[in-house]
């Protein structure tokens, strides 16, 4: 074979292995830019809310005691002593152990600043933060502890329980979820494309359901006499977000 016959098969092998390498190159850049218009160009995405209102079925307060006397030791005995009583009273209402919880203790010096710093008396503190579902009962159970000797109630908030908020999660999803894909349909219609699938959904949970209720001067005086104090848990409300991205074509 001559020299000139060698080159011309070599330049053929080399033009035919070009092409296959130019064809391998197109087919590739074809399949990624039709996944990225799969993935990102056409879809769009929808936020979905559903909500409800609902009387809450868990109030937690707070009641404590400050007793002031010359010595810390005395101070401390009588908050003792009336701090048992009270939480007496509150077990004799029916709560439990697990219901009430010591949340702050403490005995400080009381001074007195005219002249010169000096140590006057000392003041005791003590407060059980009280949790409970038995909200029919809160009236009597501030009531009882002031008579007690309580002269410390903390604010009340009301919160619908975990127990609740989960019976009402699957109702409140699919709620949302029909509210995205309204949206996302709506939207697609008017643009002449339709919803063919989803790509990704997620889901955020809101509790709005704590309401706070400060006792005021008026209602500790009507706990500390014989008029019952009114509690009104009024509502609260439990929602759902969802974010849903849709293929459309």
């Amino acid at each position: 074979m001559s020299q000139e016959n060698k080159n011309d098969r070599s330049n053929l092998a080399i033009i035919a292995l070009s092409v296959v390498l130019v064809v391998m190159s197109l087919t590739i850049y074809a399949i990624s830019q039709n996944g990225l218009g799969q993935n990102t160009a056409d879809t769009i995405t929808m936020n979905g809310y559903a909500e409800e209102k609902v009387v809450p079925d868990t109030a937690a307060l707070s009641i404590g005691l400050v007793v002031q006397a010359d010595t810390a030791k005395d101070a401390s005995d009588q908050n003792a002593a009336i701090m048992s009583a009270v939480v007496a009273e509150l077990k004799a209402l029916g709560l439990e152990d697990k219901e009430i919880q010591t949340s702050y203790v403490s005995v400080y010096p009381v001074y007195n600043y005219d002249k010169e710093q000096t140590i006057t008396g000392y003041s005791a503190s003590n407060s059980v933060q009280v949790t409970t579902t038995k909200i029919g009962n809160l009236s009597q159970i501030i009531d009882s502890s002031t008579a007690a000797g309580a002269n410390q109630i903390g604010s009340i908030s009301f919160s619908v329980s975990d127990d609740r908020q989960e019976q009402l999660r699957e109702d409140l999803i699919n709620e949302a979820v029909a509210d995205a894909s309204s949206k996302a349909n709506g939207l697609a219609g008017s643009l002449g494309l339709k919803v063919t699938g989803v790509q990704t959904a997620s889901i955020s949970g809101n509790d709005d359901s704590r309401v706070y209720y400060s006792m005021p001067e008026a209602a500790m005086d009507a706990a500390a006499g014989q008029v019952s104090t009114p509690i009104e848990p009024g509502e609260s409300t439990v929602s759902m977000s969802v974010q849903v991205t849709y293929y459309i074509g």
